[in-house]
């Protein structure tokens, strides 16, 4: 494999399209979820994001960037407006659908609708699930934090419910997401089934690894 090397002068360079594509990549697989909200107004907003990422665990917490708002972003603005949302993870079978999401859809067009997937209410959330998601994640919103740096947002929010099959729960809490069919984005635009290699035990100086079942 022929390495090259990309310097900050090359990367500002780029054809913008192309600079996007190549810098979303470097992060690696990232998980694909879809987000979702209500309006104050009562219309349900749909999207997919690839950058939700584990804060903490106690209290439980999960943070996902925000895009800058130079044009309107309706699950930015609900959040804000009603302080819940879901994460919905995205499984191979609703990939296409997820993916379309991204569209442009004015605010009066429910994106649930426009793409075939079906929202769901709880009793605890004011914001809609995902029927056909196999785990799905209700939160409500404690801090968003501005980056000057690129006017991206991030939002960081509560987990209060979580809806998923118990089988796929191990004795530890760990979280069998392949069993769930979770799927991963690379880019903006790539989607793949991820496989996993091993789990290792915790890791100790003075004690060698070993694999879990």
């Amino acid at each position: 494999m022929r390495v090259s090397t990309f310097s900050g002068d090359d990367i500002a360079a780029m054809d913008d399209r192309y600079r996007v594509f190549f810098v979303n990549a470097l992060s690696g697989f990232k998980p694909a979820t879809l987000v979702g909200t209500r309006s104050q107004d009562g219309q349900d907003n749909l999207a997919v994001f690839s950058s939700v990422v584990h804060i903490g665990a106690n209290p439980p917490l999960l943070g996902l960037i925000s895009r800058p708002d130079s044009v309107r972003r309706h699950t930015l603005e609900n959040i804000a407006a009603t302080g819940a949302y879901t994460i919905n993870h995205v499984h191979a079978d609703i990939v296409q659908a997820a993916h379309q999401t991204s569209a442009r859809y004015d605010h009066g067009v429910s994106e649930f609708e426009a793409v075939g997937l079906s929202p769901e209410y709880s009793a605890r959330l004011q914001a809609p699930y995902v029927v056909q998601s196999r785990l799905r994640i209700g939160l409500e919103h404690r801090q968003t934090i501005d980056i000057e740096l690129n006017g991206t947002h991030l939002v960081i929010g509560e987990i209060v419910e979580v809806q998923l099959d118990e089988d796929v729960i191990a004795e530890d809490g760990w979280i069998d997401l392949g069993a769930l069919d979770s799927v991963a984005v690379a880019g903006l635009d790539a989607y793949y089934q991820p496989r996993r290699l091993a789990r290792l035990s915790y890791a100790k100086p003075d004690r060698p690894l070993r694999a879990l079942d």
